[in-house]
C-alpha cells in the first residue's frame, strides 16, 4: 500500500511540472480517487500510472475526468471523460494474458479488445482504446469500417470470436455492427505523455509487422 502511494504521488509531482494549479487540483482529485480504490483492492498500480497519465492529456484538452467510473450494474470504464455535451471514454490494454490463456494469448486478446469495443462505445461520443509503446493491440478489421458497411459475416465472425470468451452476459451482434473506435492513445509512462492516432493508420503500421495477423 505505502509503495502504491510513493509512487503516485511521484509521478503525480512528474506530471505536475510546469502545470497551473487548475491542472494541478484536478490531477490530485484522480490522484486520491486511485489511492483510495487501491485501499480497497479494486486497482493496481501498473494501470493506475497508465489512467494518471492519460487523465492529465484529457484535463488538459479540457474535460472534467472520472476514472473507473461505473457506467451501469456490471460495466465500468477505466476514464470517462465530459467536455461540453461531448462523452470519451477511454479502456487501457495492456496485453496482459492471465495464466488459464497462455496456449491462446493472440486470440484472448483479440476477442478482449473487440468485446471492450463493442460493449462500450455505445456509452459515449468518442471511444478511445490506449495502450503503451510495448504492446500492439489486435483490433479486429470490422472496427475500421463505418457500421454500415459491416457485412453480417463479418459481424458474425467477431460475434463467435466473443462468444468464445465472453458469455455473462454476451457480446451482441448489434453491439458489434453500431459499435465505434476513433482513436488509439498510445500511453508512454516513463515520458508522462500520450500521443493520439487515427485507428486505420495504427493498423496499418502494425499490421507491417512480420508476426501480427489480420
Amino acid at each position: 500500500m505505502e509503495r502504491f502511494d510513493e509512487d503516485l504521488e511521484r509521478l503525480t509531482a512528474k506530471l505536475n511540472e510546469g502545470e497551473q494549479s487548475e491542472v494541478s487540483a484536478e490531477l490530485k482529485r484522480v490522484k486520491d480517487k486511485l489511492i483510495d480504490l487501491r485501499e480497497k483492492n479494486l486497482v493496481k498500480i501498473n494501470h493506475s500510472v497508465l489512467e494518471m497519465v492519460c487523465a492529465k492529456h484529457l484535463i488538459k484538452a479540457g474535460y472534467c475526468v472520472e476514472v473507473e467510473y461505473q457506467l451501469n450494474d456490471w460495466l465500468t470504464c477505466d476514464l470517462y471523460a465530459v467536455k461540453g455535451e461531448g462523452r470519451l471514454i477511454l479502456e487501457i490494454e495492456t496485453g496482459f494474458t492471465p495464466p488459464e490463456h497462455a496456449l491462446d494469448p493472440y486470440t484472448y486478446n483479440k476477442a478482449r479488445t473487440a468485446s471492450k469495443i463493442a460493449r462500450y462505445s455505445s456509452y459515449a461520443d468518442k471511444f478511445v482504446l490506449g495502450t503503451t509503446p510495448t504492446n500492439i493491440l489486435p483490433i479486429p478489421p470490422v472496427f475500421l469500417k463505418p457500421p454500415k458497411y459491416r457485412r453480417v459475416s463479418e459481424v458474425k465472425e467477431v460475434k463467435t470470436l466473443c462468444d468464445a470468451y465472453y458469455r455473462n452476459p454476451p457480446v451482441s451482434c448489434e453491439e458489434i455492427k453500431n459499435s465505434r473506435l476513433h482513436a488509439i492513445y498510445i500511453i508512454d509512462v516513463d515520458k508522462g505523455t500520450v500521443r493520439e492516432i487515427d485507428p486505420e493508420i495504427y493498423v496499418e503500421i502494425a499490421f507491417k509487422l512480420p508476426l501480427m495477423r489480420k
